[in-house]
């Protein structure tokens, strides 16, 4: 029994299909956008970009070359992790009280996946201590240079949200990503005393907003200020993930470094490991939404 709590296994292909329409459910970004295969060793996205407008030209008459410009996005997957303490009774449960378990698990962990690729890639920091981290670096709205920062007080919802998306410039608003304090604004507007966002109102989370796709999330407002953010997420925002998934259980030590021997507390230990990478291909393709005041 011992040996078999001390391998490393990986979960079934069909929990992580379904660990990862969870994901779907809870992360506004995996809502908002395409998720692609990620490669442990990384993905190159090449970023055409072409300045100039097609030539119209005669029968005959001469051709000019446009600009043209082809730059890779290193889509690189990152490490997350997330442990819990579990009493050793585990170890001698039935088959099915060891799935009620794991499933639990399961369940909790594709949040808090969810929840963390939404508090990496908006603000660069690490979900677990808050910090900034070099590990992410500028692959974030809130660190990447070129996204528009745009600054906003409470009673002009609608009028931020236009100069958001106008100054994207000519790339599509597909997405609207706000924090719940904004929503609930956005559910307060009334005109003649109608409510002018009654989708919004009490916490909801409307799929849509303007027939724009849409999602009010906590994790918009985690770090920063952040108010929102508005841009082409349908194309110029990628994430995915590595298919392996291992889950450990450990039976011994000290494995959170919480100072207490799992044996003397009668506890095994169930940690799950997850790569997952995300890419900005073009940060002009967003803007940022801050709170002021």
């Amino acid at each position: 029994m011992a040996d078999v709590l001390q391998m490393s296994t990986m979960f079934e292909p069909e929990v992580v299909e379904d660990l990862f329409t969870k994901v779907k459910g809870h992360s506004t970004l995996a809502q908002l956008s395409a998720q692609i295969p990620i490669a442990f060793t990384g993905n190159s996205i090449f970023v055409f970009s072409m300045d100039d407008e097609v030539n119209l030209v005669a029968e005959g008459g001469k051709k000019s070359a446009g600009k043209l410009k082809a730059e890779p996005v290193k889509v690189a997957p990152l490490k997350v992790e997330y442990g819990a303490r579990v009493s050793d009774e585990f170890v001698y449960a039935s088959e099915e009280k060891k799935l009620d378990i794991l499933t639990a698990f399961n369940d909790g962990y594709s949040k808090k996946v969810a929840r963390g690729l939404d508090i990496m890639a908006m603000h660069g920091i690490n979900p677990r201590d808050k910090q900034v981290s070099s590990l992410i670096g500028t692959n974030s709205f809130d660190t990447a240079t070129g996204v528009t920062k745009v600054d906003y007080v409470a009673g002009t919802e609608e009028a931020v949200l236009e100069t958001a998306a106008l100054a994207i410039g000519e790339y599509d608003v597909t997405g609207f990503a706000l924090s719940k304090n904004f929503g609930s604004e956005l559910a307060k507007i009334k005109v003649n005393g109608v409510p002018q966002y009654p989708e919004f109102r009490f916490g909801a989370s409307p799929a849509a907003l303007g027939g724009t796709a849409c999602n009010v999330n906590s994790t918009v407002s985690y770090a920063n200020n952040a108010a929102g953010y508005v841009g082409d997420f349908a194309s110029a925002f990628k994430w995915g993930f590595a298919k392996e998934i291992p889950l450990e259980i450990i039976p011994y030590g000290d494995p959170d470094q919480s100072g207490k021997d799992l044996k003397a507390y009668n506890q095994v230990y169930l940690r799950a490991e997850t790569y997952i990478g995300w890419g900005i291909l073009d940060p002009t393709a967003f803007a940022r939404i801050i709170k002021k005041g």
